[in-house]
């Protein structure tokens, strides 16, 4: 049988998580075990309460990057990084660190956020250990001697001088001065044995945040807003999210990711977000389009799987297409990626499957028919490299003839980064040839043959 203490070491090590799955019987034995103290100090111990992407990784890293959506518990995971690095075990006992800087864009963002926000350093802090702010000196000070000082990155000279042995960095892609500012924090970054930086911000396509996530000494973690909903207001993730959900800006704002640009892109986020729609038209085709993985294992490239439709009256220059779906998978075998192929044609509808042979040949076809025998599929296999494939369909969406739905941010992400010298990424970018497929087979190879001369014998 569980004991007691047992029990608590257990909830304390898993966290506020388990204890919610678990049963009535074991929460009632939890709480009521805890004696008086351990009640008040349970608020403020934050690895009891904290979701992954708020605690710090392990290793010797110089910089910590928490890149998340909005209300994803960036602030929070900030400032008990900072607690973390200045509270020793009492509350007069030293702590790792004893100088902090602490950056925002703006004096009044480090004051009314990093400090004094709901989530800020002094909500998270309990009594005996609660800081003193000194509006004079714009200084935290602990009951043990450590200190933290505000910077506005609006000022990167005011961190020349002061020296530090921690520093905590809030919404460094907003900053207009964001490289002139990190360096002169390097510079700082110079007391104890190992310096650290903790990076709270929603990603932008800036060149200091690349390049710190592309550096070996950074770790990142990520988290989306929906992560952490149990902390939000119901009515505001259903408004934002109805807003912005599979949008650029949604992309980059709820669920936190970094969106780049290539040099030499064949599409840009711009562009594609500039043909979004919400209402879709009748289609006289749709077709499924299927890149198939060269195998089935966990680790292989995905089986692209992508759903288009088309209008193709009148002639070929008023044709006009709007990929649908991405209904892409990966690490199932043939029969899983057939099914989850046959699955897309069921759900819109579709009139045909289109799957490339490259890979798998007269298998392809085989395994399709499998799960239906009168399957309509079209065989196609590719002679030219991605590139020249993909060169015609990127015209199409230069002309305004495709459009896109909403939620095919992973699609995009490809497609962004197809570039005229070729794919920068890692892995195959099958959903992008899986489009291409797609869209050849409503637009452009129809187009040839309504195009070419007809010999008529009278």
């Amino acid at each position: 049988m569980t004991t007691g203490l047992t029990l608590k070491r257990h909830a304390l090590k898993s966290g506020a998580a388990w204890l919610a799955s678990a049963d009535a019987a074991v929460r009632t034995e939890f709480l009521t075990d805890l004696g008086a103290g351990e009640l008040l100090a349970l608020p403020f111990l934050f690895e009891f309460w904290a979701m992954a992407h708020q605690l710090p990784p392990d290793g010797g890293w110089r910089s910590w990057v928490i890149l998340g959506g909005r209300g994803a518990g960036k602030t929070r995971a900030g400032a008990e990084w900072v607690r973390a690095a200045v509270e020793g075990s009492r509350p007069l006992d030293p702590g790792p660190c004893r100088r902090v800087a602490l950056i925002g864009e703006t004096l009044d963002q480090v004051r009314e956020v990093m400090i004094f926000g709901e989530s800020g350093i002094m909500a998270c802090s309990p009594p005996d250990r609660r800081p003193v702010w000194s509006a004079t000196r714009k200084t935290l000070r602990w009951p043990n001697g450590a200190e933290a000082m505000a910077f506005s990155a609006h000022d990167p000279e005011s961190l020349r001088g002061p020296q530090f042995d921690a520093a905590w960095v809030d919404e460094l892609a907003k900053w207009k001065k964001g490289q002139d500012t990190w360096d002169m924090l390097q510079f700082g970054l110079r007391l104890g044995q190992r310096p650290q930086v903790c990076v709270t911000t929603t990603p932008r396509n800036v060149g200091v945040l690349k390049d710190l996530l592309q550096s070996p000494s950074t770790v990142v973690t990520h988290a989306s807003t929906e992560a952490n909903k149990a902390n939000l207001a119901k009515s505001f993730l259903e408004e934002v999210k109805a807003r912005y959900d599979g949008t650029r800006m949604g992309r980059q704002e709820l669920e936190g990711v970094l969106l780049e640009d290539v040099e030499g892109a064949l599409w840009t986020r711009a562009a594609l977000e500039a043909l979004r729609v919400s209402d879709l038209p009748d289609f006289d085709r749709i077709v499924v389009a299927v890149d198939p993985p060269v195998t089935g294992k966990a680790g292989s490239d995905e089986c692209g799987i992508v759903v288009v439709g088309a209008q193709i009256s009148g002639p070929p220059q008023d044709w006009r297409a709007v990929v649908l779906d991405d209904c892409s998978v990966q690490g199932l075998g043939p029969l899983g990626w057939a099914q989850a192929a046959v699955r897309a044609m069921e759900k819109w509808g579709a009139d045909r499957l289109v799957a490339e042979v490259n890979q798998g040949g007269d298998m392809v076809e085989t395994v399709l028919r499998q799960i239906d025998a009168l399957l309509p599929v079209t065989k196609v296999h590719a002679a030219k490299g991605k590139i020249a494939r993909a060169e015609p369909v990127a015209a199409l969406y230069e002309q305004g003839r495709v459009r896109h739905a909403r939620g095919l941010g992973l699609l995009e992400d490809q497609m962004c980064r197809m570039s005229q010298q070729g794919y920068v990424g890692k892995g195959s970018p099958d959903r992008v040839d899986a489009l291409v497929w797609a869209l050849s087979d409503l637009l452009i190879l129809p187009a040839a043959v309504w195009r070419r001369p007809q010999v008529r014998t009278l």
